[in-house]
């Protein structure tokens, strides 16, 4: 249902709207810094709301939140695909970025894997993870499809009509917390173990038959930004993010304009990289086996191989390379951040934590579009933007490489390993 949710969200996500840009400048006949300036002002809007949304999340979980965030949503999409100015379309596009982003891909789903699972914890987070770049792959076509067949407004008046279709859906099925349908994380059951779940609000406070190997101490929000390991984690983050954010926003041109293949090619490829976060299932693998941490290492100093790969491109077939590899890479890095943050810092405020620190990503994540735009119109050339950011993924693998799991804070040595006050 997070997924279903995560399909009519991504319809005004970043690369969607880079994915599909090319047909609203030709309706419109607006400059491209216009839609890069309206990824921004979206972006960034998620940004603000986030810290909010991750402490509802802690409090109140999806069910309410999700249901609400696709009624902005729908609202807003039915709105801006009755445009016929630029204001028309800027207002209910930023609304429902700055809605949809916290509440229905990232800040609120995330917290719910995180809440019910521990052992399999990095499995659920890599599922959750790829519906954002799964359902963007899938809207890209959709939307691409319509606009060579109808236009892009007939695409986005459907997606409108899905958000309003998945609303009560949601508020029946979504849950905050295993232990307010009475199971403890990964399923287990308290009368097959002998326990109760924890009546601690936001907390867990049993000690599971699981065994202790599985417990895990729950951090404060105020003592897990105390740590170096945590702003680490949240600034390498925030680099992969901004490379891959202007990287994918401006594919279709860079392909189109300078490797010299069609629109529909390059669309076709950046739907193909995009798609490929389903490989986040064998990162949750991966993350289990040699830890999130180090395999985020590898996922940054390969996405710089792979954007240096493409300033050699120059055919549709090393196109297609390129993006399967760049999709693989790049589309593992948020996921396993989230599995960093989970794995040091408990569950119990993983909601706060996550949003407090989304504005650093998400701001990043909008001014990557921006500075592709400007790297372009300042050189002519996208190749430039492509050394940027191979620079700045491999400094993100050397501040994670330095982001070692913190030491646990003075009371975790008189309080249960589960508990957090």
């Amino acid at each position: 249902m997070a997924a279903l949710g995560t399909l009519a969200a991504t319809g005004v996500s970043q690369v969607v709207l880079g994915g599909i840009q090319g047909f609203i400048l030709e309706d419109m006949e607006w400059d491209r810094s216009t839609i890069a300036l309206a990824a921004l002002a979206g972006t960034w809007s998620s940004a603000l709301l986030s810290p909010v949304v991750g402490r509802l999340a802690d409090r109140y979980g999806p069910r309410w939140l999700m249901p609400f965030g696709l009624t902005v949503v729908g609202i807003c999409l039915i709105g801006f695909s009755l445009c016929n100015s630029i204001w028309q379309f800027f207002i209910p596009y930023i609304v429902a970025r700055g809605v949809s982003n916290p509440v229905l891909i990232g800040i609120v789903p995330r917290t719910a894997a995180v809440n019910f699972f521990r052992r399999k914890r990095n499995i659920a987070l890599s599922l959750t993870g790829m519906s954002r770049p799964v359902t963007g792959a899938i809207n890209i076509q959709i939307i691409s499809a319509f606009a060579v067949a109808y236009s892009w407004r007939t695409a986005y008046r459907y997606l409108g009509a899905l958000s309003f279709f998945l609303i009560l859906p949601l508020m029946v099925l979504m849950r905050r917390r295993p232990e307010d349908i009475g199971l403890l994380p990964d399923g287990a059951r308290p009368r097959e173990i002998g326990e109760e779940p924890s009546p601690i609000d936001g907390h867990s406070g049993h000690r599971s038959a699981i065994g202790n190997r599985d417990q895990e101490f729950n951090w404060t929000a105020k003592e897990a930004f105390r740590t170096r390991a945590l702003w680490f984690v949240g600034i390498c983050t925030a680099l992969g993010t901004m490379g891959g954010s202007s990287i994918g926003f401006s594919m279709v041109l860079y392909l189109q304009e300078e490797v010299g293949i069609s629109k529909a090619q390059a669309a076709g490829v950046l739907s193909i990289s995009t798609f490929m976060a389903i490989s986040n299932l064998g990162w949750g693998y991966l993350a289990d086996r040699f830890t999130p941490r180090w395999c985020l290492i590898v996922a940054m100093v390969s996405a710089s191989a792979s954007v240096l790969y493409l300033l050699t491109v120059s055919s549709l077939p090393m196109a297609l390379v390129f993006g399967l590899v760049w999709g693989i890479f790049t589309g593992s890095i948020g996921v396993l951040e989230q599995m960093i943050l989970a794995q040091y810092f408990g569950r119990a405020s993983y909601g706060t934590i996550s949003g407090t620190l989304s504005p650093l990503q998400t701001g990043a994540l909008g001014l990557g579009p921006a500075m592709g735009a400007l790297v372009r119109n300042a050189t002519g050339t996208y190749r430039w933007l492509n050394v940027i950011v191979a620079g700045s993924y491999l400094l993100a693998a050397l501040l994670i490489f330095l982001a070692r799991p913190p030491a646990l804070p003075r009371r975790a040595s008189t309080e249960s390993p589960d508990r957090a006050d």
